[in-house]
């Protein structure tokens, strides 16, 4: 094998390379019968992460405003608690948080694609307070927290 070659597909990647020898991975979703693209596809990683920025903003605000009394340095201890908090009462009743349903996302049920009981709500956000579990992802695009708790974001 040519030096350049072998250089050229460990800087591609393993999946680039798997597809370069004939594997073929789908689209994202695929395997959870999912639309390539458009309303019930997965949710791309740029909108999803723009809608945790939404999130935090928001949760960094009233941490700020409410219940640090106007502290910097306390406003941060408070922001992951409304966070988690936001999180579980909007993703349990709407299945949407402000920043998802800002960027027209949703967090639904791989099963029925309906929405999370709550049981998978609170597994779901204590998964996404402890952050580790939200930087790993499968195939499909989904973090280990929505995996775990058997949920998918998707477009609206």
């Amino acid at each position: 094998m040519d030096s350049r070659k072998a250089i050229g597909s460990w800087l591609s990647g393993p999946r680039a390379t798997a597809e370069n020898l004939g594997a073929d991975f789908g689209h994202r979703g695929e395997r959870l019968g999912l639309p390539e693209s458009g309303p019930g596809s997965v949710a791309p990683l740029g909108r999803r992460f723009g809608a945790l920025f939404i999130d935090w903003a928001i949760a960094a605000l009233i941490g700020y405003a409410l219940l640090a009394g106007g502290d910097p340095g306390a406003a941060n201890n408070w922001a992951l608690s409304v966070f988690l908090v936001m999180s579980f009462l909007t993703v349990g009743t709407v299945g949407s948080t402000p920043g998802k349903l800002l960027l027209r996302l949703r967090v639904v049920s791989v099963e029925g694609r309906g929405r999370l009981t709550l049981w998978r709500v609170a597994v779901r956000t204590v998964l996404l307070g402890l952050a580790v579990p939200a930087l790993i992802w499968d195939r499909d695009g989904r973090g280990l927290h929505d995996r775990l708790s058997g949920a998918v974001q998707v477009r609206i």
